[in-house]
């Protein structure tokens, strides 16, 4: 079935739509885990994201971002637009209030998955810091 989606829709590669699976299946089971008396499975989008980010760290470390880049995945609403994807093809369900948006104005790609693995004084808003430590 990804074979179909990818040939339709060329944004993303096979290697995104696998990862996105295992990434749903990681965080599902880490969300039942935290939460055994959870009612449902089904998991909303800013949890996927969640999963997502912990899945990926864990998973490719500081090559998480060439590898995203390489399946077309730059921000959240590409891991939504994979669901969607999936959805649409019914390999993947969801209820009345899921949607797109879900997937937007999470995280940042760079922040996540390439800001963990730099130096402390090339890290957002650490420089600074590390700038007036050293002059005092």
């Amino acid at each position: 079935m990804v074979a179909v989606i990818v040939r339709n829709d060329t944004r993303y590669d096979k290697g995104a739509y696998e990862f996105v699976r295992l990434a749903l299946d990681y965080t599902q089971s880490e969300i039942l885990r935290e939460n055994p008396d959870r009612d449902t499975q089904h998991i909303s989008g800013q949890e996927l994201l969640a999963g997502v980010r912990d899945f990926a760290l864990a998973q490719f470390g500081p090559m998480t971002m060439p590898l995203f880049r390489q399946w077309g995945l730059r921000c959240g609403r590409d891991i939504g637009q994979i669901v969607f994807n999936l959805v649409e093809y019914q390999v993947f369900g969801k209820t009345e209030r899921d949607s797109i948006e879900d997937f937007e104005n999470s995280y940042s790609f760079e922040e996540a998955f390439v800001e963990p693995f730099l130096p402390p004084s090339r890290r957002k808003g650490e420089g600074v810091e590390q700038a007036s430590k050293s002059k005092q």
